[in-house]
């Protein structure tokens, strides 16, 4: 398996080429849904371009050392979010698909959560490895190899707040 480093500017940027997939399809949406943490910052910018309510579902399907031990998917009982209800139209995001299972159990669980006030969810990630069952709606990147993606946040995985003291040189608080 290959790798595929990403800089902030590469990351910021697979982001505005993904709002613009999305408004150049001319779909409408009431909804953003991002899913946590690797849809986050994706979910923070689409919902300001788009002025729709971000609504956040916390999942997890990666751990052990350097976060690369896919195992079983966990999530959060419910989804925090501003407005009074989940919209009508749902775009789901996230960062990436890699085998799938995330986004498609990510959708089984808004139906079974919110399937009455949901009439139509579409998802959008920043990358789509060709290796997935679940293919988004809507992506930035199509990776035909599958690499192992290193984000720019990724450092703060394996940073302490000593680390990072050291790192900005300020001087310790005791």
């Amino acid at each position: 398996m290959s790798d595929l480093h990403v800089t902030w500017e590469n990351y910021y940027s697979l982001i505005e080429t993904l709002a613009l997939r999305v408004h150049e399809s001319e779909w409408e949406f009431n909804q953003i849904v991002c899913l946590a943490k690797g849809g986050l910052r994706v979910g923070d910018i689409l919902c300001r371009l788009f002025d729709v309510p971000l609504a956040i579902l916390s999942t997890a399907s990666y751990g052990g050392k350097n976060n690369q031990t896919r195992g079983s998917i966990v999530f959060s009982r419910d989804m925090s979010m501003t407005s009074a209800g989940v919209g009508s139209h749902i775009l789901l995001v996230d960062d990436l698909v890699d085998s799938g299972a995330t986004l498609e159990r990510s959708i089984q669980w808004l139906h079974h959560k919110y399937g009455f006030y949901i009439d139509e969810i579409r998802s959008a990630v920043l990358w789509q490895k060709a290796c997935s069952s679940a293919k988004p709606d809507y992506y930035a990147e199509y990776l035909a190899d599958s690499p192992w993606i290193h984000q720019p946040f990724e450092k703060y995985e394996q940073m302490s707040l000593h680390d990072l003291a050291n790192q900005c040189k300020q001087p310790q608080i005791v």
